[in-house]
């Protein structure tokens, strides 16, 4: 079986390629701050060396907020959710967190008598991106540069 070869990317690739990932942590910040603002959190301050981006798929966000207390929001290719910063020490257990509470709301969803497609299809959603996101958690290669 013939292995591909990894080609170098151009000078022009390698640009094209931060900017993309430019634009999707801005946009993944500005969702952030749009799902605390909907929520009546103020944010006030970006904590940035807490917070941590898996791109393409999930960016955590440590803010400190207006009323002094500091939150977790998670943003990407999965649903925005935020929680207090005291449940997860880190990042990594933000994660953690998030997937526990993803996998709780979807069995609450199911446990409601959701047999409204869109309640149903959510938890699927929920499950499927709680599932992704504690794998993500378990993978030490994402986390070795973590000081926390």
């Amino acid at each position: 079986m013939e292995q591909k070869q990894l080609k170098e990317l151009t000078p022009e690739e390698q640009e094209q390629a931060k900017q993309q990932s430019i634009a999707w942590q801005r946009e993944c910040f500005q969702n952030a701050q749009k799902h605390l603002a909907e929520k009546g959190v103020m944010p006030k301050t970006l904590l940035e060396k807490e917070s941590r981006f898996i791109a393409p798929l999930c960016a955590l966000w440590k803010f400190k907020a207006q009323d002094g207390k500091s939150y977790w929001v998670i943003t990407g290719r999965l649903p925005t959710d935020h929680a207090l910063a005291s449940v997860a020490e880190n990042a990594r257990d933000a994660l953690r967190y998030f997937s526990l509470q993803w996998q709780l709301k979807a069995d609450q969803i199911m446990q409601s008598g959701g047999n409204d497609k869109t309640h149903v299809d959510f938890a699927n959603l929920l499950i499927n991106r709680a599932h992704g996101i504690y794998e993500m958690y378990e993978k030490e290669e994402l986390w070795v540069n973590d000081l926390n």
